[in-house]
């Protein structure tokens, strides 16, 4: 009895070596082969079902490219038997002109056309782009069909040894009476030319008219029934009722790559199943001990007397489960301190060498320019180039200035602030440069809200904020400053109606040297986000009701 007191209870989760022997030996591979089998017949169906799609939309763009090319023939035999120079037939093309223009029009159209002639009403050709038709009698098939385009006559005759001719009558223009006939000649193969480039190599097309005659095919028809086959109807403008295209496909060569896929995958599923026969129990030994031993080493780094496992899974990932989350979570947040520390240092050490090394030199070149400008005969370029050495000397103390408050912030000296005076006051010190862009600055204050802080600070504070909002804004925009409180905290939000943060740079806003402006340092809404967390407050990104920026500030209300 105490052997099997020993013993787990049915509700305790399996380990994985267990659940491993059992998933291996006892299902095996069955229900994965099964579904398979079940997968390769959907798929050989549903290939199946595409071929036949993909040969119908083919015999359809096909069926609408022969129909474009056959009525931009009819189309050109119309309009050309309308031009004012078919009027030469008149005089019997004396001069010419009316052959040359046929003989260019033809070549223009490469091998669209094997002949244009113009035949009179003798029924001998007047003018012809060939010149040895000129004064024949032109021999034309039997009348295939005929029918008006825009009150005009045409007239196909039968295909002739791989030939179409098109006709059109040609009349006067004073009296409409009849002056001859235009006859072009169209080469059929561009018709075989243009199935020819629609087939692929398993793929067979034909043109029928409405008995089922073959009109042109592609160079790998032939007669003999294929299991995929589909047809399009040829829409046309033309009297071509019940004209097709059909398309043959080989269904054994279609299939082919599924039936080798299918072979493959009997093979790998049956190795697979004698491999696992014969290597579970030492696969599942050799995946069960690593995770053991890991989860152990976690349990003593972790040194902690509980876990919570989670809810469900083997017992191993349970722990490891919980002690991975726990640890990462604090290595996390110890690496965004280390990140955000070893930044300030950075800044330090510049601080630290810039507050001697630089301010000397720009303290002298300050003066020097001030001595200068004190100068009767100073020229005006003078004077406006030791205004640039003076405007710039001071952005540069600005600049040492900053990285000293970030690298060195000095201990809040706290007082009773009323935050509704001191935001008037700070707008008040910026109303001239918001004005200087068209810039409305505005205020809503429901009462007074007092708080312990550092004056100069939280001046340091929204000066940053607006600052950097009245430089990004373009003019005629709009900053909005509000203040209110709850039982236990004083809320200011700071929004414009600018551009905004991109949502992919939002959480880097408060890091040190990452700026948006060009020339920008990157240190001011650190700066910001160091103040506010010494003086127990908090700052936040969201987006403003512009759809721009707007920067939420919060800090404890005084003690009563």
């Amino acid at each position: 009895m105490r052997i099997f007191s020993h013993l787990p209870r049915l509700q305790t989760p399996l380990t994985i070596r267990k659940m491993l022997l059992i998933v291996f030996l006892l299902a095996g591979l069955l229900p994965a082969l099964m579904v398979s089998l079940i997968s390769f017949y959907q798929a050989r169906q549903a290939l199946r079902v595409e071929i036949k799609h993909d040969l119908q939309t083919t015999g359809k763009a096909v069926a609408e490219h022969v129909d474009r090319v056959l009525n931009e023939r009819v189309q050109n035999v119309r309009s050309w038997s309308q031009l004012g120079i078919m009027q030469d037939l008149l005089i019997e093309d004396i001069d010419k002109r009316l052959s040359m223009f046929l003989a260019e029009t033809r070549k223009s159209y490469a091998e669209q056309y094997l002949s244009l002639d113009v035949i009179n009403l003798k029924g001998h050709v007047a003018a012809s782009s060939e010149p040895a038709h000129i004064g024949q009698h032109l021999a034309i098939p039997p009348e295939w069909m005929r029918f008006q385009d825009d009150d005009q006559v045409i007239t196909l005759y039968r295909l002739d040894h791989q030939q179409l001719m098109i006709s059109a009558p040609i009349l006067s223009q004073n009296t409409l009476q009849p002056l001859g006939t235009l006859v072009v000649t169209f080469n059929w193969r561009v018709i075989e030319n243009l199935l020819d480039h629609a087939a692929q190599h398993s793929t067979e097309l034909a043109l029928f008219d409405q008995k089922l005659n073959l009109l042109a095919q592609s160079s790998h028809w032939s007669d003999q029934q294929h299991s995929l086959h589909a047809q399009a109807p040829l829409i046309s403008r033309l009297p071509l009722q019940g004209w097709q295209v059909h398309l043959n496909k080989d269904h054994d060569e279609a299939v082919a790559p599924v039936h080798r896929l299918g072979m493959i995958f009997i093979v790998v599923l049956g190795v697979t199943l004698v491999c696992s026969i014969l290597l579970v129990r030492p696969i599942a030994q050799n995946i069960s001990r690593p995770l053991e031993a890991l989860t152990r080493y976690v349990q003593r780094f972790r040194q902690l007397d509980a876990i919570a496992p989670v809810s469900s899974g083997p017992v191993e990932v349970q722990s490891l489960h919980q002690a991975f989350t726990d640890m990462v979570a604090e290595l996390a947040a110890s690496e965004q301190q280390l990140t955000r520390a070893a930044k300030l240092a950075v800044v330090g050490e510049m601080a630290a060498a810039m507050s001697h090394e630089v301010r000397t030199p720009l303290g002298i070149m300050r003066s020097s320019a001030d001595v200068l400008l004190r100068e009767p005969n100073l020229s005006e370029d003078g004077r406006e180039v030791l205004g640039f050495i003076i405007s710039e000397t001071e952005r540069l103390n600005k600049l040492v200035s900053t990285l000293i408050d970030s690298a060195r912030p000095r201990a809040p000296s706290k007082i009773p602030l009323d935050l509704q005076a001191h935001l008037q006051h700070v707008i008040a010190l910026l109303q001239a440069q918001a004005q200087s862009k068209q810039l409305t600055l505005s205020l809503s204050a429901s009462a007074a809200v007092v708080v312990e802080a550092d004056q100069d600070q939280m001046t340091q504070v929204l000066l940053n904020l607006l600052m950097n909002a009245i430089q990004i804004l373009p003019k005629g925009g709009h900053i909005a400053l509000s203040l209110w409180s709850d039982a236990t905290h004083a809320h200011i939000s700071v929004a414009d109606d600018g551009p905004g943060v991109p949502p992919a740079q939002q959480a880097h806003l408060f890091e040190a040297f990452f700026t948006q402006r060009a020339g920008g340092v990157g240190l001011g809404l650190a700066v910001v986000k160091q103040i506010m967390e010494t003086h127990g407050g908090t700052i936040q990104y969201s987006t403003s009701p512009w759809h721009g920026a707007q920067f939420n500030l919060t800090l404890p209300l005084a003690n009563p």
